[in-house]
């Protein structure tokens, strides 16, 4: 195993992705501030490569830590941009099982990232598979305070050209700065929420 680097983890690479959208697919401009979408994610050595254990505690442990890292780094990318919604995904190298992706997952990894980006009564909506180096991950994103808020039911793809390697887990949390542009099927509006139970 890897010497750690980050706590009880070894992480080989962070990435950034962002994309910022100004136009709907047909051309129309932006409805407002174009939409920025934030990918942060780490290449981290799975443990439990290789063998099965039924606890996973070598992961669930140190994630309240590295949700900190997290959401330090979606603050920095984010710059003076509010966070809208959010979402989490992992994948898995093929050494690993989906449950070791899971773990790095859980609540008290995400509990530091709601804080940084202003709070989040929703809960997190999240995916994830087992792939090799290259693959792509379909990351869900929804409103980080109320999941029935429609306009920002929304995706963002990630991709990363050089994991997992069988023994990582790519760790996958995506960010929006707003709904989808155009977004025109009715419901609740982001700005009817305050004050409302943000898991219905």
């Amino acid at each position: 195993m890897p010497d750690p680097n980050f706590g009880g983890y070894h992480i080989r690479k962070w990435f950034t992705q962002v994309e910022e959208t100004l136009a709907n697919e047909t051309g129309v401009p932006a409805d407002g501030e174009p939409v920025r979408k934030i990918v942060i994610a780490a290449a981290i050595h799975n443990p439990y490569a290789g063998r099965f254990s039924e606890n996973l505690d070598l992961i669930v442990a140190e994630s309240p830590r590295l949700g900190e890292e997290f959401g330090r780094r979606i603050v920095e990318a984010a710059g003076d941009r509010a966070i809208e919604s959010y979402g989490k995904a992992c994948l898995v190298g093929t050494a690993g099982e989906y449950e070791h992706g899971n773990a790095f997952l859980t609540a008290v990894f995400a509990d530091p990232i709601r804080e940084a980006v202003g709070g989040g009564r929703a809960w997190v909506p999240s995916t994830g598979k087992r792939g090799g180096p290259g693959a792509s991950v379909d990351v869900p994103l929804a409103h980080k305070d109320a999941l029935y808020v429609r306009s920002h039911y929304d995706t963002v793809t990630a991709s990363f050209t050089d994991t997992p390697n069988p023994d990582e887990v790519v760790v996958i949390f995506a960010f929006a700065t707003r709904g989808r542009l155009h977004a025109r099927l009715g419901g609740v509006r982001a700005g009817e929420i305050q004050g409302q139970d943000g898991l219905h």
